[in-house]
């Protein structure tokens, strides 16, 4: 961290924040027998897979996780002459359920809404519904998070980062100012 950065939440707040929203997921969903759980690559896909170990803790239920890549469904493709593509990986019908589409951070509403067109080709889900880690505020677009881990109010010069042990060696969420 840089001066004029600032962590706002540490491994133990992340840990805390994804409890409680597993609380809620299997609380809104009457159970998760028809959940499953879809994370927006990159560290969305981390997010989906410790909410599933934490609502597998909770009920004894193994919730299905894929991984979406939302890489063609942006609205800026046309912006990026090389995109990395990682690829989608969903091994689960989706059609009927309840899909939780899982990202670390909802900045514009942009993404979540590439990431509902990318679902949306692989089957008719019951609902779609949306957790994240951080709300940071600045919509583009009329999109909100059904499950949230921290609101966090911010100025369009600053950038949220989210750090995930499995990418970055450690868990932590940084406001950097810009």
């Amino acid at each position: 961290m840089t001066s004029g950065d600032s962590q706002i939440m540490d491994e133990a707040a992340m840990r805390r924040a994804l409890t409680r929203i597993a609380h809620e997921i299997i609380e809104r969903n009457r159970g998760v027998e028809n959940v499953g759980l879809v994370g927006v690559r990159t560290r969305g896909v981390h997010i989906a897979k410790r909410l599933q170990a934490k609502i597998r803790d909770i009920e004894q239920v193994e919730c299905p996780v894929g991984e979406l890549d939302i890489t063609f469904y942006r609205d800026d493709i046309s912006t990026n002459p090389h995109p990395q593509v990682a690829g989608t990986d969903i091994q689960f019908d989706i059609n009927g359920k309840d899909i939780i589409l899982c990202d670390d951070v909802l900045f514009t509403g942009r993404s979540i809404r590439a990431a509902m067109d990318a679902v949306i080709d692989y089957g008719r889900p019951k609902t779609i519904q949306f957790a994240c880690l951080i709300d940071r505020g600045h919509r583009e677009l009329p999109i909100r998070a059904d499950f949230v881990g921290k609101s966090v109010p911010t100025s369009l010069k600053e950038k949220v980062s989210v750090h995930v042990n499995e990418e970055d060696g450690n868990d932590a969420v940084e406001i950097k100012r810009g």
